[in-house]
């Protein structure tokens, strides 16, 4: 369902990039229209000024839909699926980004995987799960707080769904990729401190546009968000598709 051919990172400070067009037309297109009502969702203020419906919130609506919108169904079936995180751990390790996993081989004896294992590479696929969240951003005010994501968070793929001219780009809303202004904060493995967008510097802006999907590992700076957005209509979301891959 998604393009990892078109898949362009950059590696300062983390690994970082964007693919678009992300999914084929017809894909998306669907995806659009199926995108669930405001009202099944559940508000997340801890981390911003957001909405979500997901595993995690809202789950019950979340399952019920996933059950009857066929493009749902169809996501969470390859999102869940070994074709998925093989596909996404080659994309990356194609670009330069090893995130230790390996496939089988036959070829390999006991002792040697065993020894793949101590130096953090051969993590067996079983020990990755992968999930995805519908998210939504009032236009008026909506954002993410910088954060580096948990550390169980492997690799991070944020879809926006969002039409063509459906979107003003004056009121923001594109992923930023961020540095510390004070190094104190450059470690930030474990996720637990929620700083103030102005203690960092913006290096990079995804902007918000149609079929593009940002693509992120997770590291121990891995500092990203979006700022509180202009608008001034609260019911022009900023609407996306966030897929995470976790290890256990």
């Amino acid at each position: 369902m998604l393009n990892f051919d078109l898949l362009d990172l950059r590696y300062q400070p983390y690994p970082i990039g964007a693919i678009r067009p992300a999914m084929a037309d017809d894909v998306y297109a669907e995806c659009l229209r199926a995108f669930p009502d405001a009202e099944l969702f559940e508000y997340i203020g801890e981390v911003g000024h957001k909405f979500s419906l997901s595993e995690k919130f809202a789950a019950k609506n979340y399952k019920r839909l996933i059950k009857r919108e066929p493009v749902w169904e169809a996501m969470h079936r390859w999102v869940k699926s070994r074709d998925f995180l093989e596909s996404t751990f080659a994309a990356l390790s194609e670009r330069d980004v090893d995130l230790g996993y390996e496939a089988p081989s036959a070829m390999l004896s006991l002792q040697r995987r065993i020894k793949n294992l101590q130096r953090g590479r051969g993590r067996p696929l079983e020990r990755y799960t992968a999930r995805f969240e519908f998210s939504m951003l009032p236009a008026a005010g909506g954002s993410v707080i910088p954060h580096t994501d948990n550390p169980e968070k492997v690799v991070t793929i944020v879809i926006n769904m969002v039409g063509e001219g459906e979107w003003t780009a004056s009121h923001g809303g594109g992923t930023d990729v961020l540095r510390p202004r004070d190094d104190k904060l450059n470690f930030e493995r474990l996720n637990n401190r929620r700083p103030a967008c102005e203690e960092f510097e913006i290096l990079h802006t995804y902007p918000f546009l149609p079929n593009q999907a940002v693509v992120f590992t997770k590291t121990f700076n891995s500092w990203h968000g979006v700022r509180p957005m202009t608008g001034q209509d609260s019911s022009v979301m900023r609407r996306s598709l966030t897929i995470n891959i976790e290890a256990s």
